[in-house]
């Protein structure tokens, strides 16, 4: 059963509404090509945070809409008192390195995390594509738990903290990482999200620790996307996309750069998928 948050349904439906009652125009259709260059702050780990959104995928996923939907499961059914879980696994993922995912690196990699209280008794492979996740307590709410960052599935379940090795799923593969400085993953080819996500062929990730600077770099087309706290005069000079919007700023892109029409809440980067999700037009 794949279940959603009511919340975030109401909230983009009610978005939606509001975008065909003022005539806004619908987001332009995504594009494949490009590259896509960020800058962040040194503070928050926010670099750290979209490159393990663009290198590592989990079981699901929260779309940019606010849905849960399946990511490297492809469905899931619990038992009547959501004690007992089961997840289906995609069948056509290979991690970067090309080994194809299996079922023990989901299970060793679930195995090695926390979750909330009232977690997991057991988690096993009922066959060579279902993990079996057994709770000590009821929780309807797990599928949508796992799309945490949190629970990335990683190359024998080793997500590594340090991401010149890390080997994961996402759509993007490292090429280049430096703590504290920057980042450049490529796409990787015949992705099993193609045509999905994982839009721009080359991401980079910039830490330039100054808001003032990473004004700048954006207005003089140094960079496509900057993380600024506050509207700034820098930008305001010129035209650009705000999110969440121009008088509560978090981010700024170039009017060139696609975002979808509805992105999620949960954090200002859309839980790091913003590699994946946005696009240059």
């Amino acid at each position: 059963m794949t279940r959603i948050d009511r919340r975030a349904l109401f909230t983009s439906g009610a978005a939606a509404a509001l975008l065909a009652a003022t005539g806004a125009a619908i987001a332009d259709t995504p594009r494949q090509g490009g590259i896509l260059r960020l800058a962040v702050p040194r503070d928050g780990d926010l670099m750290d945070q979209v490159a393990r959104g663009a290198v590592f995928d989990t079981l699901t996923e929260i779309g940019p809409d606010g849905l849960l939907r399946g990511e490297l499961a492809r469905q899931w059914s619990s038992s009547q008192d959501a004690r007992r879980w089961l997840f289906d696994l995609r069948d056509d993922v290979q991690f970067h390195n090309g080994q194809a995912l299996g079922v023990g690196d989901v299970v060793t990699a679930l195995e090695a995390m926390v979750m909330p209280q009232g977690g997991p008794a057991l988690i096993e492979a009922t066959s060579d594509t279902q993990v079996q996740i057994e709770l000590r307590a009821s929780n309807p709410h797990l599928p949508y738990l796992l799309a945490d960052p949190a629970f990335a599935i990683a190359l024998g379940g080793d997500v590594s903290k340090d991401l010149t090795t890390a080997i994961g799923t996402g759509c993007y593969r490292v090429e280049r990482a430096r703590t504290g400085r920057d980042f450049r993953a490529t796409r990787v080819m015949d992705h099993y999200k193609n045509g999905q996500a994982g839009w721009v062929d080359v991401v980079e990730l910039i830490v330039i620790p100054d808001a003032a600077v990473r004004a700048e770099a954006l207005r003089d087309g140094y960079v496509d996307v900057a993380a600024l706290p506050a509207p700034d005069g820098l930008t305001a000079r010129g035209s650009f996309h705000y999110h969440p919007s121009a008088t509560d700023m978090a981010l700024a892109a170039r009017l060139d750069v696609g975002m979808p029409r509805t992105i999620g809440s949960r954090s200002p980067l859309d839980d790091g998928r913003i590699a994946e999700r946005w696009w240059r037009t």
